[in-house]
């Protein structure tokens, strides 16, 4: 499993690159989700909230780990960008073959989900089922 932690838990006194570079050498993925090349030779301190989130889901997703929980992955970014991480949880369930569960309050994530389950009441209900 590769957990997208909602606090990001990056190892600070390593750069975007070195940080992914722990679960897999291919850190052009940093790119794909919108850091610079000059962001990603950065210590992780030195990044905004959300370019620290864009290395967490990185370092995640290309992993070799089949399951990936995200607590709000998306939350704090961009609409654009949060357009583009999850076409990218997209791509890494339909063609990767990944398990990608999201626990999330964006009604936007939700729409493009495969499968929606909340929890109302303490009840969980299955929403709805591309």
């Amino acid at each position: 499993m590769a957990y997208i932690f909602q606090s990001y838990n990056l190892i600070d006194y390593l750069t975007p690159i070195e940080n992914v570079a722990l679960t897999s050498n291919l850190p052009p993925i940093l790119e794909k989700l919108g850091l610079t090349r000059e962001e990603a030779r950065r210590n992780v301190l030195n990044l905004s909230g959300g370019q620290q989130r864009r290395v967490v889901i990185a370092r995640a997703i290309v992993s070799d780990a089949q399951v990936i929980p995200g607590d709000e992955p998306t939350g704090n970014l961009d609409e654009e960008t949060a357009a583009g991480i999850t076409a990218i949880f997209k791509d890494s369930a339909h063609q990767s073959g990944k398990c990608v569960v999201i626990v999330s309050h964006s009604n936007e994530l939700a729409r493009e989900a495969d499968v929606v389950l909340r929890l109302k009441k303490g009840e969980l209900q299955r929403v709805f089922r591309l």
